[in-house]
C-alpha cells in the first residue's frame, strides 16, 4: 500500500475541520503541534477566503524603498523604444545626457527593466573562437586608417537588389559614407571616394578585403582602383583571405546597419538611401559608443590635413632608376619585347632597378612587384598575393 502524500494546505484544512467540530483551539494546537498564535491566523485567513485562504501567499513585499523610481523606468523603456538597438550601457548614456535630472540606476537594473518590458530579444549563442596569431595594427588618430567594405546585399519592396558601400574612420568609428548602389562597381566606388576626399582630406591608410573592386587575382592584387589609391599616396592595408576579424571595428558596424535599416527594406534606392542617411546621422551624432566613453563618434573625428590634390601625382622614383609606362594591354616594353604586367598598371609609371645580372626588379611606387628576368623576359617572384595586405 503506498504511502498517503500530505501537503501542507491539506494539513491546515484538517485543523479547521477539527476546530468546526471540537472547537478546542487550544488542543488542536498542541495536536497539530503548531502555536496557537499560528493556529488563530489560519482559523480567521479561513474565514475570510475560505479554503484558498489556506494557501501560502507570497512573502515578497508590496512595497521597496530600493525599488526604481516610475519615471525613471519610464523613461528607460521609452529611450528603448526609440532605439530599438541600443543596450543598457548607451540608453544610460544618453538618458544622462537628455534627462540629468534622473536618479539613473545600474546597467543591470537598466537591463532587467527593458527585458520585463518585452524588449529584448533573445539571440543565439555563438561558439567563440579565439584569434590566432599577433594583434593586428589599429589606427591611433584619425585619418590614420579608413576601413572600407560591401555590405551583404538585399532585396529591395521593388525587388531590386541593393548592395551599401559602407566607409568609417578606424579611430574614431565615425562613419563617412553609407550609399545604396545596384551593384558592386569601381567607378561607383571611386566617385564616392573622390567626394570624401574632397570633404574630409586624405586618409594615411585604406583597409579593404580581397574582393573586388579593391583587389584583384592579379599582380599584389592591385585593381584599379587600389592604383588611384597608391597614386594619392595612401598605403594599402588588406586582410588575409578568409579572416573578416581584421576589419572587425568596420564589421560591427554592418550588424547594426541590417538591424536599423533592412528590416524591412524600403521600396527603392532612393528610399533606402534616406535610411541610410538617418542612420549616418545618429550613429555619427547622437549614438553613444563604448570604446569611446559613450561619447558619439563626432566628438572625436577631425578631417585629415591632407587635401584632395586637383591633379593627379604620378609615381616618382630615384634617378638611378629606369623608368617605363605601362601599356594599355598591361604589359611594359622592355629590351625590345613586352612583359606582361596587370590590367591595374594601365597607363602608370614603373620603376626598374638592376639587382643582378639580367634580373631587375620592378616597383610600382614603393612596392615591389617582382623580378623580370631579362632572358626569358617574365615576371617572377612576385610577392604571395596572402603577403601583400602591409603593402
Amino acid at each position: 500500500m503506498p504511502w498517503r502524500e500530505v501537503c501542507p494546505v491539506d494539513l491546515r484544512y484538517e485543523f479547521i475541520r477539527a476546530w468546526q467540530i471540537e472547537g478546542d483551539v487550544a488542543g488542536l494546537c498542541r495536536r497539530f503541534g503548531i502555536s496557537r498564535k499560528t493556529g488563530y491566523k489560519w482559523i480567521d485567513r479561513f474565514q475570510e477566503a475560505g479554503r484558498l485562504g489556506l494557501q501560502d501567499r507570497p512573502r515578497r513585499p508590496r512595497t521597496s524603498p530600493q525599488a526604481t523610481d516610475a519615471d525613471v523606468v519610464a523613461a528607460v523603456v521609452e529611450m528603448r523604444g526609440r532605439h530599438p538597438t541600443w543596450g543598457a550601457k548607451k540608453l544610460l548614456a544618453k538618458l544622462a545626457e537628455c534627462a540629468p535630472e534622473l536618479d539613473l540606476p545600474a546597467v543591470s537594473t537598466a537591463s532587467d527593466i527593458i527585458t520585463r518590458a518585452g524588449l529584448v530579444e533573445p539571440r543565439r549563442r555563438r561558439q567563440s573562437v579565439p584569434h590566432v596569431g599577433k594583434p593586428w595594427p589599429r589606427g591611433e588618430r584619425p585619418n590614420a586608417i579608413w576601413c572600407v567594405d560591401y555590405k551583404g546585399q538585399f532585396k529591395l519592396g521593388n525587388g531590386q537588389w541593393c548592395y551599401p558601400l559602407t566607409i568609417s574612420d578606424e579611430y574614431s568609428r565615425y562613419l563617412l559614407a553609407c550609399r545604396a548602389y545596384d551593384g558592386i562597381d569601381g567607378d561607383q566606388a571611386k566617385a564616392c571616394f573622390v567626394r570624401l576626399f574632397e570633404c574630409h582630406g586624405l586618409p594615411e591608410a585604406i583597409r579593404s578585403d580581397n574582393g573586388s573592386p579593391f583587389a584583384n587575382i592579379g599582380l599584389c592584387r592591385l585593381s584599379r582602383l587600389s592604383v588611384w589609391w597608391m597614386r594619392l599616396g595612401i598605403a594599402l592595408k588588406r586582410n588575409v583571405p578568409g579572416h573578416p576579424e581584421h576589419n572587425g571595428r568596420h564589421e560591427r558596424i554592418h550588424r547594426d546597419l541590417k538591424a536599423e535599416t533592412t528590416r524591412p527594406p524600403q521600396n527603392d534606392l532612393a528610399r533606402q538611401q534616406r535610411r541610410f542617411d538617418a542612420f549616418v546621422r545618429e550613429r555619427n551624432h547622437d549614438r553613444p559608443h563604448e570604446a569611446l566613453g559613450q561619447q558619439p563618434p563626432a566628438r572625436f573625428y577631425v578631417p585629415s590635413p591632407r587635401p584632395y590634390p586637383s591633379r593627379l601625382p604620378e609615381a616618382e622614383y630615384p634617378a638611378h632608376y629606369e623608368v617605363r609606362r605601362v601599356a594599355p594591354n598591361g604589359s611594359v616594353s622592355l629590351w625590345g619585347k613586352y612583359v606582361f604586367l596587370s590590367h591595374a598598371l594601365c597607363g602608370e609609371l614603373i620603376g626598374l632597378i638592376e639587382e643582378a645580372d639580367g634580373l631587375w626588379t620592378a616597383y610600382f611606387g614603393n612596392l615591389r612587384l617582382g623580378i623580370i628576368d631579362r632572358r626569358n623576359r617574365r615576371l617572377a617572384d612576385s610577392p604571395d598575393a596572402q603577403d601583400s595586405h602591409e603593402a
